[in-house]
């Protein structure tokens, strides 16, 4: 069977007229925003060849609060979040969409080693 046919049985569930409920749908979303920020530090962070406890000790955290941050394990507050851009060099941008989250990190210098 080609895998571009099969389909998850979310998807099966919502072609057959199923909604989820207005708690799970939330939940997905507040998810898929802590991934998005997840995948921007991790990113910023490698392209700097920094390792997390070389960002924790730049932006006053610890290695274990930069991995809860990379593993979508939390969701950082405003001053954590000026933190971390700070520590990298770097102007956080978040786009909010209904179903499209941009989070990215913009270098203020480019990133020479």
């Amino acid at each position: 069977m080609n895998h571009s046919r099969w389909k998850t049985l979310r998807e099966r569930k919502l072609a057959e007229g199923f909604t989820e409920p207005a708690d799970v749908t939330e939940a997905r979303h507040e998810i898929r925003l802590s991934m998005a920020l997840a995948q921007a530090v991790y990113e910023r962070r490698s392209a700097l060849g920094l390792t997390q406890s070389e960002l924790a000790d730049r932006a006053g955290l610890t290695q274990a609060k930069i991995s809860r941050i990379e593993g979508s394990d939390t969701v950082p507050t405003l001053p954590l979040l000026a933190k971390l851009a700070k520590a990298m060099d770097a102007s956080l941008n978040i786009a909010l969409d209904d179903d499209n989250t941009q989070v990215t990190f913009t270098a203020h210098h480019s990133d020479v080693a």
